[in-house]
């Protein structure tokens, strides 16, 4: 990590407070930042490469609002062949570089019958059914315990703002559970079933342990999914990624209008 920090700073002097990820086809908000510097993941040393569609693979430090924020345009995920470690490097070096707060979206599957295709869900807990998770092998006692809890893994003062937030800027923001599984198939209507009967309001291949890594880190987390699709069986339809990129691109205007007021409610937690 040490190296891909030394580069990051000597490109940028901003101290990011908070850090934000940005999944598929959702990357607009990295354009709001002023004074921004963009790097390729490419020019980062040890950096992994995204291959996914709808991913720009670059991270982006400036300023927003007067905030310093650090922007990951894309992320790494297991099923691109990434090993644990790659898929949780970008939230490491950001806690490293003394991020407090990580916000994260992505594209979410709806398995939860009330949401509605594009619809905005605040995660409330999620359930790894990824089969791994970014703490198996010896402990790093410089970045956390060996056992962190994860009782409040999305921090409830963070969904308190964010549902206050959403309700004055007249956003429907819904809250529910976060299945994150390996991929890079969609689900089937089986399996669909059987994550509504352990409690999943959505489905998704992403976010579960980059919270786990900043968790293990003292980082306070949050994540957003956009609702870019419903669940296998819900519609009859088949799924395809070209629609999760066409929802995302629908519905991030509204996603970044809730940022720009909810990064400054964030950071009044964290400073």
């Amino acid at each position: 990590m040490q190296k891909a920090i030394e580069h990051i700073r000597s490109r940028s002097r901003v101290q990011p407070l908070i850090g934000v990820v940005l999944g598929s086809g959702l990357g607009a908000f990295a354009d709001e930042l002023s004074d921004r510097i963009e790097m390729p993941y490419s020019e980062i040393p040890d950096w992994p490469q995204s291959t996914a569609v709808g991913h720009a693979g670059k991270l982006v430090v400036g300023s927003f609002g007067g905030l310093p924020v650090a922007v990951m345009s894309g992320r790494a995920h297991l099923y691109e062949g990434h090993s644990m470690d790659k898929v949780v490097f970008g939230t490491r070096v950001l806690a490293r570089l003394g991020v407090k707060a990580m916000v994260y979206t992505n594209a979410a599957g709806g398995i939860n019958l009330s949401y509605s295709q594009g619809a905005l869900v605040l995660v409330s807990d999620h359930i790894n059914l990824q089969g791994s998770s970014p703490l198996i092998g010896p402990n790093d006692d410089t970045l956390g315990p060996r056992f962190p809890d994860m009782s409040d893994a999305y921090d409830a003062g963070f969904r308190k703002r964010a549902r206050a937030v959403a309700e004055r800027l007249g956003i429907a923001l819904n809250e529910g559970v976060y299945a994150g599984l390996l991929g890079p198939s969609y689900e089937t209507p089986a399996e669909i079933r059987y994550l509504r009967a352990i409690g999943a309001d959505l489905v998704g291949m992403s976010t579960v342990p980059e919270v786990i890594a900043a968790r293990h880190m003292d980082v306070r987390c949050m994540a957003i999914s956009c609702v870019t699709n419903m669940a296998a069986g819900i519609l009859p339809r088949k799924i395809n990624h070209e629609e999760v990129l066409e929802t995302g691109a629908r519905v991030r205007g509204r996603l970044v209008h809730l940022l720009q007021e909810l990064l400054p409610e964030v950071a009044a937690e964290v400073s």
